[in-house]
């Protein structure tokens, strides 16, 4: 049986997924890159390790670690993406996406012009305990 030496990084973003692959015994490192695949995250990470796997004997088997990231999430809520969202919170706190804290903003400006909450007001709805 081999060891296993292989660790694995892998980051999926918008348009590309990056890994990194090190083996920690020989210090040799393999980089691919292949196109995200949006709707099926997962596929672009096995098409990753297959290729990783077509130039490393038993990839996987020898892998100890494998470390995830993603961007995808982030996009998403940037670019106001992806399905109608609620929010359920403690009563009292409705309204804390629209209070905000104003640590990423010019207080002084009294003009701003802040972006709408991601949920609407509508779909927040408060809990008692």
């Amino acid at each position: 049986m081999q060891d296993k030496v292989f660790r694995i990084g892998c980051d999926i973003g918008g348009t590309f997924t990056d890994f990194v692959a090190v083996n920690r015994e020989t210090g040799e490192t393999c980089v691919e890159k292949v196109l995200t695949t949006p709707a099926r995250p997962a596929d672009a990470i096995l098409t990753g390790f297959d290729k990783i796997a077509e130039t490393q004997d038993d990839f996987m088997g020898r892998s100890e670690l494998i470390v995830h990231g993603t961007t995808l999430v982030i996009n998403a809520l940037i670019e106001r993406k992806g399905n109608k969202t609620a929010l359920i919170t403690t009563r009292g706190f409705q309204d804390v996406l629209e209070m905000r804290n104003e640590l990423r903003y010019d207080v002084y400006d009294l003009q701003i012009e802040l972006p709408k909450p991601l949920v609407p007001r509508a779909l927040r709805f408060e809990i008692t305990q």
